[in-house]
């Protein structure tokens, strides 16, 4: 598989949706994960990230103009010991509670599907990251409708042990705009890494459609340390 920028395959798509990035920084010292939303809807938009203990969550900028909070108020990112956990909706929980009780990624998600908004279906992604004794690895997961029908789930989890300097895997819900919005088909994209933190998340966030971006999270763990640096954009200020 061809390793793209990741920048260019953003600037590419006006409307990717959620997308999460996992990799290692150029330096080779970071393990590294990026989770941005977009939206379309005055709900979808109306957001912002917030720090919450280890972890991050959504909240309304605007409380006056939320109208469902069912699918775009959660918890994005929780940290359970030395793994990281990432994700476009409370499928965090569900992972972050049922590792805690000793089961696998895979087992925990296997408790879930795609999301119930019908036309779209959008696909549930979701990743981890396990930091330990100067290395690291990682797992990206997929749960999406069959071709756009709600009676199966696809469900396609990809492992990797680590990954070589400035080199990422990346996974959003949709392959662009459209209605219904077409769901993101393959296996996560290869994607180059550069910079440091700060250089990284301008060049993220630089690169998101400007009229849908919403939200940027980035975040940098020392592979020898386990100690982390995190950034948060948000659009809405």
């Amino acid at each position: 598989m061809e390793r793209t920028p990741f920048t260019a395959l953003l600037e590419k798509n006006t409307y990717p949706g959620r997308g999460i990035m996992i990799g290692r920084s150029a330096d080779g010292k970071h393990a590294v994960t990026a989770y941005f939303i977009m939206g379309r809807s005055v709900n979808s938009r109306n957001r912002v990230f917030v720090e919450e203990g280890e972890g991050i969550r959504t909240e309304a900028f605007d409380v006056s103009k939320l109208s469902d909070p069912s699918l775009i108020i959660y918890a994005p990112v929780k940290v359970l010991e030395n793994t990281t956990i990432v994700t476009n909706g409370d499928q965090t929980d569900t992972v972050y509670e049922l590792m805690g009780q000793g089961k696998t990624f895979e087992e925990a998600l296997r408790t879930r599907k795609f999301e119930p908004d019908e036309p779209n279906y959008t696909p549930r992604i979701s990743g981890i990251i396990n930091v330990m004794e100067g290395g690291f690895d990682f797992a990206v997961s997929i749960l999406k409708s069959g071709d756009g029908d709600p009676e199966y789930c696809i469900r396609n989890t990809f492992a990797y042990d680590g990954c070589p300097a400035g080199e990422g895997r990346f996974v959003h819900t949709y392959t662009g705009d459209g209605n219904p919005l077409p769901s993101y088909e393959g296996e996560p994209a290869r994607v180059e890494i550069s910079g440091d933190i700060d250089q990284f998340t301008d060049a993220v966030w630089n690169s998101l459609n400007e009229d849908n971006k919403v939200s940027l999270f980035v975040r940098y763990i020392d592979i020898e340390t386990g100690e982390y640096e995190t950034r948060i954009v948000n659009k809405n200020k």
